[in-house]
């Protein structure tokens, strides 16, 4: 069995406030790109999980992250030997542990099925967990697990997404956000959302990870049709017209920043 990890971003984040369970109360349009880590799974006495890839070495204990807390989080009569290709940044904006957690529910829904509560299964393991189950763009409220269908009008749109190698952890950041409500999602189809929306969180991040802005800088100057961070960052994205418009602004981004890293496909 091998399955896709599928890159997570909020093409849009509005922070509405703080919650007194100290968690913030978010309305996000939450999109996917058709690449990311790979999955390769196998019947086996029992669950292990082994990680290789350019950014494994960001999971100290494989058995400590989402891949093994999700094969633990759901009952099987077999278990599965999972090998995680990482191939996303960690601590990036991108969702990926929630990638590869839903990465395993969607494994074990096609060869068990999931239980009738596979959504609270999935929201005990992170915020992103559910959204990443499907991996299809939706609308996330509350915490992010309270999801709604929205329309497919982005679906096939070229993305770029570039990090400046930098970690940043999702806690710092809410902690720096400065508690100002600026308001709800537009109304519209995903690709008014998109384009009319914001990330209320670029700002915070910026101030503890400077280079986001340099990341935004360069983005913005091949000419996209969007571009914008991810997340509590450091990964940003940038929206295109076409495959060739992208593929050039990589090449450019790749020619000007040769250390950062950076990730090609379309929207799911």
């Amino acid at each position: 069995m091998t399955e896709t990890a599928y890159a997570k971003i909020n093409l849009a984040l509005h922070v509405r406030k703080r919650r007194e369970d100290g968690y913030h109360e978010l309305e996000t349009l939450f999109a996917f790109v058709d690449a990311g880590d790979v999955l390769t799974a196998s019947s086996a006495a029992q669950d292990s999980v082994r990680v290789l890839g350019e950014f494994a070495g960001g999971l100290d204990n494989p058995f400590d992250n989402l891949v093994a807390k999700a094969l633990g989080a759901l009952p099987r009569a077999d278990g599965l030997a999972i090998t995680l290709e990482k191939n996303l940044p960690v601590a990036a904006g991108l969702g990926g542990g929630s990638a590869d957690a839903g990465a395993v529910f969607r494994m074990v829904k096609q060869h068990h099925g999931l239980p009738g509560d596979w959504h609270d299964r999935a929201a005990a393991l992170g915020a992103d967990v559910p959204a990443c189950v499907d991996s299809r763009s939706c609308i996330g409220r509350g915490t992010g697990t309270e999801l709604e269908p929205i329309d497919d009008s982005l679906e096939g749109t070229p993305v770029l997404l570039v990090n400046p190698r930098v970690p940043l952890s999702t806690g710092p950041v809410f902690a720096h956000w400065d508690g100002t409500d600026r308001g709800a999602l537009p109304q519209g189809d995903a690709h008014t959302i998109a384009l009319e929306g914001r990330n209320d969180l670029e700002i915070p991040a910026i101030s503890l990870r400077p280079q986001i802005a340099g990341v935004l800088a360069a983005l913005r100057g091949t000419s996209p049709v969007l571009a914008r961070m991810s997340g509590s960052g450091a990964t940003c994205f940038a929206l295109f017209d076409s495959d060739t418009a992208r593929d050039e602004a990589a090449v450019r981004i790749a020619a000007e920043h040769s250390g950062w890293w950076q990730m090609k496909g379309s929207l799911r």
